[in-house]
């Protein structure tokens, strides 16, 4: 996620410190308590995330959703839905827990027989006819409907747009739009299954699998993932829509999505995806997805969004003249940077997503300099001066504050851009370019369609790198204030915050 417009000028084996220790005990801990503790029958669960600690549930890994969705024409009613959800039981469960609210429940199913349901907090609460053991197969079905509208106390995940509707999930919204493990820990293959009335496209992560026309004017637009996907991730554009493919690296299919209105208007953007994603390969290795491409909203949203395979901007990022080319250019990098930072590599909890917008934020920066001649030192060392004051506001880069009630992203504050950006500055400067970019290749590489923690990411740096690591870590990813800089012993930090 990038928030616009932004507030900069651009817009381990066990090597684990202390600290990082400390973290990972207390989630353990965390979640353990918050399954052992909660009240019978029915209560809402989760698996002990510090920032987020009542979303996902214990005891099933999901391994496929396959979601439809019946939209009717207009963005204002609730759509009507048909979740099924295949998954593995990993505990005892005399009771299954879901992310899900803000709709109405019509029905359940668990292993093919109706199932009694309540709704707890933000869960949904199924009571099969018999107790499941561990190794059974757990197969979901509710029928349901997904309610586009937001209210003052639920951010619905739907954005509606000039003609429709898109998704906006990240960070804890999918359970607004469908009933989920709603947590980036338990990633899973998804299928989307869209009725549209007449003269509106359906586009949805991974590639169409078939298309069906109705009798009654109705067409419904099924898609695919090949690869696993948070809930965060998820993507249903509903618009009237025009579709442009085009040609990538090696053959790749790369396919945006656009108001029809503006197919023309738009290309000159469109037309540099294929180039940038060259330019991101030769960086870190083969883009890690089925394809790719741009996602234009006729919204207000306040931010773009890496969905999986088809990244969401607000149209006004390519329209606006106040807009210079090379900004718009880095944001798109920034964007399809978390296609591997974020997306094929996901943080195992919300505290570790430094590494998703650290990662975006330093390739964006790094695109600008080498395209558009915007030094990347000079953007570091302004990041540095403000960087205490980043820390103070919104925490440590891998121990943010908790978002504040009711606003699910203001989990994204400048430290877990710029400010983590730094980190990866600071650490190219203390192992040498070489190395860091080894390192990029690496961490890709080996956590591709994975989950990964802070501490994999030191103890990979420290095999990178030949030496422990962990010290040089923890301050940069856990000290109240800004560590020197390596190489630089004239920076400064303390310029005001927001300056």
């Amino acid at each position: 996620m990038l928030l616009t417009p932004r507030t900069t000028a651009a817009r381990p084996k066990a090597l684990r410190t202390p600290r990082i220790a400390a973290a990972l005990i207390a989630a353990t801990a965390s979640a353990a308590l918050v399954a052992a503790s909660a009240p019978s029958p029915a209560a809402p669960l989760g698996i002990g995330d510090p920032l987020f600690p009542h979303l996902g549930n214990p005891g099933y890994d999901v391994d496929s959703y396959d979601i439809a969705f019946t939209y009717r024409g207009d963005n204002r009613k609730p759509l009507d839905a048909v979740t099924k959800i295949d998954a593995r039981v990993t505990a005892p469960l005399e009771r299954v827990n879901l992310d899900f609210t803000h709709s109405k429940v019509r029905s359940a199913e668990v292993n093919g027989e109706k199932a009694r349901f309540d709704s707890t907090g933000e869960d949904l609460v199924l009571t099969p006819s018999a107790p499941l053991g561990p190794g059974e197969p757990l197969r979901i079905t509710i029928r349901h409907t997904s309610d586009p509208v937001s209210t003052e106390d639920a951010q619905s995940g739907w954005v509606r747009t000039g003609d429709g509707l898109a998704m906006a999930n990240q960070a804890d919204a999918a359970h607004l739009v469908f009933p989920c493990n709603d947590h980036p820990a338990d990633k899973a293959a998804f299928t989307f299954r869209v009725t549209t009335p007449k003269g509106l496209t359906a586009v949805a992560n991974g590639l169409p699998v078939a298309t069906a026309r109705d009798a009654d004017g109705t067409t419904t637009w099924a898609y695919r993932t090949r690869h696993p996907m948070a809930t965060e991730l998820a993507q249903v554009s509903i618009g009237r829509s025009t579709v442009v493919h085009r040609e990538g690296p090696h053959g790749l299919p790369v396919r945006d999505v656009v108001p029809t209105k503006d197919r023309e208007l738009l290309e000159r953007w469109l037309k540099k995806t294929p180039g940038q994603l060259d330019w991101m390969e030769k960086k870190v290795g083969r883009y890690p997805f089925e394809t790719y491409g741009v996602l234009v909203a006729d919204a207000r949203t306040g931010f773009e969004l890496e969905t999986q395979t088809l990244s969401l901007f607000e149209r006004d990022i390519f329209t606006r003249p106040e807009y210079p080319e090379w900004y718009v250019d880095a944001i798109m990098v920034h964007e399809l940077a978390h296609q591997w930072f974020g997306d094929s590599v996901t943080p195992r909890t919300w505290s570790d997503v430094w590494l998703n917008e650290g990662h975006a934020t330093w390739y964006e920066a790094l695109y600008a300099e080498e395209k558009s001649k915007r030094p990347l030192e000079d953007r570091m060392k302004k990041a540095y001066s403000r960087s205490d004051g980043w820390r103070t506001a919104g925490g440590p880069p891998a121990r943010p504050k908790t978002p504040a009630p009711g606003q699910k992203i203001s989990l994204f504050r400048p430290v877990v851009y710029d400010g983590s950006a730094l980190v990866l500055y600071a650490l190219r400067q203390e192992i040498g370019r070489r190395a860091f970019e080894h390192l990029e290749r690496q961490w890709v590489h080996i956590h591709r369609d994975g989950n990964a923690t802070t501490a994999d990411f030191v103890r990979l740096a420290s095999e990178v790198a030949d030496r422990d690591l962990g010290a040089f870590f923890d301050a940069w990813l856990y000290g109240e204030k800004t560590p020197p800089m390596p190489g630089h012993p004239d920076w400064r930090t303390g310029a005001p915050e927001g300056k």
